[in-house]
């Protein structure tokens, strides 16, 4: 069982982030002692790194990782959707990568922002 001091810093979180979420997940619920204190058993931590890879990874809004999760359709260490997972396992996170992605994310908003305004 980790503290949530423990947790926020093993995963990147930040503590209020995490109380958050246990606001918005009803399936996130660690254990609270005296005093209010959580502890996170090991399926709240892997409940929070899904949590965290719908939300920050995959773009999932709160409401849309909270249905994903209740229908199953993120089941923890699966990642949604399917395509996702290959250009992760072909090529290391280095930031070389993450520069370029972050380019071609750009890119493909960017055009997705002209196609908008040309279709009106």
């Amino acid at each position: 069982m980790r503290t949530i001091g423990e947790v926020a810093k093993a995963l990147g979180i930040r503590p209020h982030v995490l109380r958050y979420w246990e606001e918005q997940f009803p399936s996130l619920r660690p254990l609270k002692r005296s005093g209010g204190r959580r502890y996170y058993r090991v399926e709240d931590v892997a409940m929070v790194e899904t949590i965290d890879r719908l939300v920050h990874r995959e773009g999932y809004t709160l409401k849309g990782a909270k249905q994903a999760l209740q229908g199953g359709a993120a089941k923890r260490g699966a990642a949604q959707p399917t395509a996702a997972p290959a250009p992760q396992n072909t090529a290391p996170a280095t930031p070389g990568n993450q520069f370029a992605n972050r380019a071609r994310l750009i890119a493909l908003r960017t055009t997705l922002v002209q196609a908008l305004h040309d279709s009106r």
